[in-house]
């Protein structure tokens, strides 16, 4: 969604990381990735596993979501779903409703596994302690760009906890929304490193990315002409739609790159050096490096 890829090229984007031993897929409603990840599972098979997510919080908008997952992807059930970027206890409670038909949909053999993703520590802590909820999507880095309630050392506390309670942790944002791109291999093996931590899911747009990170992931040393390529991929600064111009990316940018119009921010793209400060300051993490 972000990069904006052909069918046919983010279908073999994903069958790269198929071939490179990948067996585990997130996505979400909201990507619009369901027919590049059923092109992949049609030339892989389905030993693969799914995860997804929606923002529906209704018994029925849930059942509607699942429901349209299975069916464009050409499954009869969804490993993971999940309530999608929950915020604190109090969303979780008003999501109670499309986390009963996620358990009713696990009874049903729809989904496997119920699950909750959440950029805060709050709700790390909350879901270990609900039996309805089996895995958690919470996101860490070495830096903690993007959590929205503390540090990178609460959040891998409660991530322990959680994982002592025996939920799923499978990470997202090691990278920190690409803001930590040009130090890639320091933050991978920093989350590798965590305790807790089954599983992590990184953006890929090309080939090269995904046979790369296949290497790192399974510890194999990495071909340094491939980390050469991939770092000399052109990259550029995103502001999702759900900016709100609060300005604090302006004011920490040491090259005077971001300005604010209409509420919103945007970026000077040849002032831009793509050194990730901006990330760290964005209390909605709606800046990504791509």
């Amino acid at each position: 969604m972000q990069s904006n890829r052909p069918l046919a090229d983010g279908v073999a984007v994903i069958q790269a990381a198929f071939d490179a031993g990948v067996n585990f897929i997130d996505t979400a409603e909201l990507y619009g990735t369901y027919p590049y990840i059923r092109g992949a599972l049609t030339r892989t098979g389905q030993n693969i596993i799914v995860a997804s997510k929606a923002y529906a919080y209704t018994y029925e908008a849930m059942r509607a979501s699942v429901e349209a997952a299975c069916r464009e992807l050409n499954r009869d059930y969804i490993d993971i779903f999940m309530l999608h970027e929950q915020t604190s206890r109090m969303t979780l409670q008003g999501h109670a409703a499309a986390l009963a038909y996620l358990s009713d949909a696990k009874q049903q053999g729809l989904i496997r596994a119920a699950g909750v993703s959440t950029h805060t520590i709050e709700v790390v802590r909350a879901a270990a302690l609900m039996a309805e909820i089996d895995v958690i999507h919470p996101l860490i880095n070495s830096k903690g760009i993007g959590i929205t309630d503390g540090t990178a050392e609460e959040m891998l506390a409660a991530i322990r906890f959680a994982a002592g309670c025996g939920k799923g942790i499978y990470a997202m944002k090691a990278l920190g929304g690409g803001h930590l791109s040009k130090q890639a291999e320091q933050a991978f093996a920093w989350v590798l490193a965590q305790p807790g931590i089954a599983s992590v899911a990184v953006g890929m747009q090309t080939r090269d990315e995904a046979v790369l990170n296949a290497a790192v992931f399974s510890g194999q040393p990495p071909d340094s002409k491939l980390w050469v390529k991939v770092a000399k991929t052109p990259r550029r600064l995103l502001i999702e739609d759900w900016c709100v111009g609060c300005g604090q990316c302006g004011q920490h940018c040491p090259m005077q790159a971001i300005t604010i119009v209409n509420h919103k921010a945007r970026v000077a793209r040849e002032q831009c050096v793509l050194c990730g400060y901006c990330g760290a300051y964005c209390p909605e993490f709606c800046l990504k490096i791509i």
